[in-house]
Parts: structure tokens; sequence; C-alpha cells
């Protein structure tokens, strides 16, 4: 299988303090892989070394053969869409106006035809066109969490990287916005690498799973074959019954061990 996306030697820490030592990481084309781990594992920072918004100071990030860190901001633009973890409130924009950015690699701010029809498309697909003269800041978090996918799909990347996409949502969308998610990847041949803390949510929407601590990958393979009781108790410092339906493991914390490493 094709490598999407390849992490080689990367290092990067916030004052001092170091997050990833020689960190490596392969993702193949064509798969929802979901980082999972406890706060201050690295997850959200992984994504955003992955995206260049953080600069390692040193190592490769390759996104099909082509180095990341070699890009200007366009050309990264052109290979990796990124829904961050929170939204955008602070900007009364439409959902037509908020999508149609995904667009900005490719025009001036004044646009064209082919754009605008790339905005109709995606609100169509993800079936919230109804939405896109409201304001950005009058939606629900569900809504706004769409409406973030679709500026993603607009810019016509192979990779999608998300930041908590379910996170302040309620059970109803967080399913949602997963289908979705599971079924933009499947059709349109996309690869979505997703910081996720719901466990249960990765280990039914993800074709793999990397479980992080300390900014060291512990375990990555199948759900089956991550969600043990073994790596749990490593990682997270709980213990839990795992049972399975279809095939899929479901978590069911139990309780929590005295000290966590």
């Amino acid at each position: 299988m094709i490598n999407k996306l390849s992490i080689k030697n990367l290092n990067f820490g916030y004052h001092n303090k170091r997050i990833f030592k020689d960190f490596f990481m392969d993702v193949s084309d064509g798969q929802i892989v979901s980082i999972v781990g406890p706060n201050g594992s690295g997850k959200s920072t992984l994504i955003k070394c992955i995206d260049s918004i953080l600069q390692p100071s040193s190592g490769d990030v390759t996104v099909d053969r082509d180095n990341i860190g070699k890009m200007n901001r366009v050309d990264i633009a052109k290979k990796i869409a990124y829904v961050p973890q929170g939204s955008m409130r602070g900007f009364p924009n439409t959902v037509f106006d908020v999508v149609l950015m995904g667009r900005r690699p490719y025009l001036s701010w004044r646009g064209d035809k082919r754009d605008e029809e790339k905005v109709w498309e995606v609100l169509r697909l993800l079936g919230i066109e109804d939405l896109a003269m409201n304001y950005f800041t009058e939606l629900s978090g569900g809504q706004q969490q769409k409406v973030l996918i679709a500026r993603a799909l607009a810019q016509e990347t192979g990779l999608i990287l998300l930041d908590e996409p379910t996170s302040n949502l309620d059970v109803w969308h967080q399913i949602d916005v997963m289908e979705i998610l599971r079924s933009l990847v499947r059709k349109q041949r996309l690869t979505a690498i997703i910081a996720i803390h719901d466990l249960n949510m990765a280990a039914r929407f993800s074709d793999k799973i990397m479980m992080m601590k300390k900014g060291r990958i512990i375990a990555s393979g199948a759900p089956n074959d991550v969600m043990t009781g073994q790596n749990l108790e490593a990682v997270y410092g709980i213990k839990a019954n795992i049972r399975f339906t279809e095939d899929i493991p479901f978590i069911i914390p139990m309780t929590r061990i005295a000290a966590r490493a």
C-alpha cells in the first residue's frame, strides 16, 4: 500500500521541553487514522507539525513524497487541509464565504465561477446547502463542524487533518460527523488523520489507530489490535473491560490505577 504521509526523525519542543525526539510515522493512502492518547501526549502538536503550523527543529514530513518543510504556505494548502479544534466565532462570515476560503490556494480574493461551483458542490455533498447564506456564528456546534469540513474539502487535497472534530458535540452530532468523514474517505479516496479523545468513536470509525504517550507511539494498528487492556493500562493508567460488537472493540473504563507514569 502506498504511503500518503511519512514522518522521519521529527524533533520538536516548546521552551526547552521536548515533545518529539526522532519521531517516525507512516500513513497509507485512503485511510482514517485516529491518534489517541491522554492529555499532553502530543496529539494536537503532531497534527500542527504535519501542517507546518508548528516548525520542527529537524526531521522530514512528506506528503505524496513531497517535503512539506521545503514548500511555501500556499503549496502546503494544496496538499493538506486542516480542520482546527476551535471555531471561527469571531468572524461573522456567511457559510458560503467560510467554505470559499478553502479555495484560497487557487485564486485571488475575487474568485471565479469554478470556485463558486466547488463551494456549492461540497455544500450539497454534506447536505448543508440550505445554510449557505446563514452566518457561521449563528450555527450550532454540529453545523459549524460540517462547515469547517466543507471548507477543507473545497481545498481539494488528498490529506485532511482534524483536531478533535467531535469535541463539544452531542452524541448524535459526533456520530454524524464521523460517518461523514468515513463516507468521504471511502468515496473520494481521501486520507484523514484525526486527533481524538473518544476511544469508542476511534475504535468504531478508524482503519488504523495510533496510541501515543509522551510524544511516542506506544501501539499502532487495527482497532482490535490496539484497544487492549494492556495498552490502556500502560498509556491511560486505567483498567477497562473491552467488549466486541461485530469485531469492533467497545471500551468500558472501570477504575484508574493509583499512579500513572
